[in-house]
């Protein structure tokens, strides 16, 4: 049988604390409200008891995000895409963010193993002065074991409606994306990370935005495999390729940490659970 789960999520203020209420059916839940930084930012950890996803499987995450509030939502652990035989496993991230409102979508690793059929559907939609900062990190196969992703077709659909539409096919048959210097290079982890906002970006906070990437990642060993750009006025894009999770996590750490403080002058405060 395949497991179905669904999650709902609502932040609201209580005064000046982000609250909030959550729903769940199937195997896919919360923990509890963490606020390492204060009552202003709400630090959520997903958790998802099977600890994988086979063909059939579906979750759904649904976060609704009031006017003021601020919740940044996590994973104890990496996302696993298992082997299918025939159906899609599916993951729909779905959420709402509010005037003044600011989200951090902040999950760990995406593993797509080898013979998945896996669909990673994200679809944020934010108000005018709404902004948030997320990102996917997708790694294809276990190299380290010897174990590479040599079948299998992941797809991905990330939108920011009206503003920036990826719609991307991975097959593991397609060697020319896969190892192609315009494609993955040869490389099988990508980080995808982006700031956002409901309205356009002052110039020279967009521009802030970039030059702090940038500067984050020239630190990183893989620079080289790595950049910043703005492709919209309301969004700010960076990529990584690397051979290990990792590093491709490091780098988008020390961006995240540069965002927070040129875009909303807060300190990194990195959950907990990614240091344990």
């Amino acid at each position: 049988m395949p497991w179905l789960g669904h999650l709902q999520l609502h932040y609201r203020l209580d005064g000046q604390r982000t609250t909030a209420l959550d729903r769940h059916h199937g195997p896919l839940r919360v923990l509890q409200r963490l606020y390492p930084e204060g009552d202003a930012v709400c630090h959520h950890v997903l958790v998802h008891p099977p600890g994988g996803l086979v063909g059939g499987d579906v979750l759904e995450i649904d976060a609704q995000l009031d006017p003021g509030t601020h919740a940044l939502i996590t994973t104890p652990g990496a996302t696993r895409f298992y082997r299918s035989a025939g159906q899609p496993a599916v993951q729909q991230v779905r959420a709402q963010v509010a005037e003044g409102a600011r989200l951090e979508w902040l999950p760990l690793e995406t593993i797509a193993y080898a013979q998945c059929q896996a669909e990673n559907r994200l679809v944020f939609t934010l108000d005018p002065g709404a902004e948030m900062m997320g990102w996917d990190l997708l790694a294809l196969g276990l190299p380290a074991a010897d174990r590479p992703w040599d079948q299998g077709r992941y797809t991905q659909h990330l939108t920011l409606p009206g503003v920036w539409l990826e719609h991307a096919v991975v097959d593991a048959h397609d060697r020319r994306l896969l190892d192609s210097p315009l494609g993955w290079a040869g490389r099988r982890v990508l980080g995808t990370m982006w700031f956002a906002a409901g309205r356009d970006l002052e110039t020279a906070r967009r521009t802030a935005l970039l030059d702090s990437a940038r500067d984050a990642l020239c630190a990183s060993p893989l620079h080289s495999h790595a950049g910043a750009t703005a492709p919209h006025a309301r969004v700010v894009v960076v990529r990584v390729l690397a051979d290990r999770v990792e590093p491709a996590m490091q780098a988008m750490v020390a961006v995240r940490q540069a965002w927070r403080s040129v875009a909303w002058q807060l300190a990194a405060h990195p959950p907990r659970i990614w240091r344990t």
